[in-house]
């Protein structure tokens, strides 16, 4: 399944599952959730949320592992240290496989816009630190926090994007983990928005 088809399928089961907590009609009175149960899509889709919870799950963890490491600007490995998006980037592509690009701006670009509101563990927060719009990335663990490699003298670290420094500078929320094939554990080609 590509990309974006399975943007479709998740939106398609969620808008599908919202609708058995309202509908008074058991599933069997709408032909739609009759033929997606008959081929096994609502299982399937059920799948394909799990292994990206899991896979979200897998990626926090190993970048939890890099906290400490020094930043360094154009870094993008433990022995050289990372600057902000070099550490989001070699997460993404030792956990999950996915290369995204290089800064953290193309990042934003290539990935799915998401209201903060829908932050899940594994997002990608974006912030504007440099007078200019998502010149810092970080990813997001959950709780309001997030892990990054802020600034030159500091390391790999976690912290909260309500304190008013972050809050301020919130420029959005992307997730690239939609990216993850349905059909695999290997991502897309590509990441789209």
């Amino acid at each position: 399944m590509t990309a974006p088809r399975l943007k479709l399928s998740l939106s398609f089961f969620s808008l599908l599952t919202a609708g058995f907590a309202h509908a008074a009609p058991g599933p069997e009175a709408d032909p739609l959730n009759a033929f997606m149960v008959e081929k096994g899509l609502v299982s399937q889709i059920q799948r394909v949320e799990e292994r990206a919870t899991q896979k979200a799950s897998e990626l926090v963890v190993y970048a939890m592992g890099f906290l400490g490491v020094p930043y360094k600007l154009g870094g993008n490995s433990v022995e050289t240290g990372f600057d902000c998006s070099g550490f989001v980037k070699a997460i993404y592509q030792q956990t999950v496989g996915l290369i995204l690009p290089r800064k953290a701006d193309e990042q934003a670009l290539a990935t799915q816009t998401i209201e903060r509101s829908d932050l899940q563990p594994g997002d990608l927060v974006f912030f504007n630190t440099l007078h200019r719009a998502f010149s810092h990335v970080g990813i997001y663990v959950g709780d309001g926090k997030f892990v990054h490699s802020p600034k030159a003298g500091a390391e790999v670290r976690i912290e909260s994007m309500n304190v008013s420094y972050w809050k301020r500078r919130f420029d959005g929320a992307r997730r690239a983990l939609a990216t993850v094939s349905a059909e695999s554990d290997t991502p897309s080609a590509s990441a789209t928005n």
